[in-house]
């Protein structure tokens, strides 16, 4: 079930994207938030520079790491304007962070894809969350938001 809540937080990931997009990178953005509500880390894509493992997920991951105790991190939420890739979401299950609430799925991604033409053969398969996660806690997508996305990344391959 998605709340306001979790709808503002969304919205965020979207602007987060959208940011991206304007820096040249891939729109993505993502938001982590402590059970309490409070805000604790933000971040958009930054693969422009070549390096593909600089996505915001995994970057929340890296933070976590270093700046919470276990308890918090199964408590906390990620929010993500995207599903995690593998990569991504391997580094939330091996941090321990909790619930995830992504507005597009990878297979909606991959279909947006086909729609505009664009042929790539992926470099990682594009699984699930709940495939690579052991018991992940894990909500969307949200239709009210994937048109917005898929616009973003529409102006991204258009360019």
């Amino acid at each position: 079930m998605i709340s306001e809540i979790d709808l503002t937080h969304l919205k965020r990931c979207v602007e987060l994207a959208r940011e991206a997009l304007e820096k040249g990178d891939q729109p993505f953005g993502s938001v982590l938030v402590s059970k309490d509500g409070e805000v604790l880390f933000e971040d958009h894509n930054h693969i422009g520079d070549g390096d593909y493992t600089q996505h915001p997920e995994f970057n929340i991951a890296r933070w976590v790491g270093q700046n919470m105790d276990e308890t918090d991190r199964a408590e906390a939420t990620v929010y993500t304007s995207g599903e995690h890739c593998p990569m991504c979401s391997a580094a939330h299950g091996m941090v321990g962070l909790g619930r995830i609430v992504y507005v597009s799925s990878s297979e909606q991604f991959g279909h947006w894809k086909e729609e505009m033409g664009i042929e790539e053969t992926p470099r990682v398969n594009p699984l699930a969350i709940e495939d690579v996660i052991v018991n992940a806690k894990v909500d969307g997508p949200v239709p009210e938001l994937a048109e917005e996305v898929k616009e973003l990344h529409r102006q991204y391959f258009n360019r």
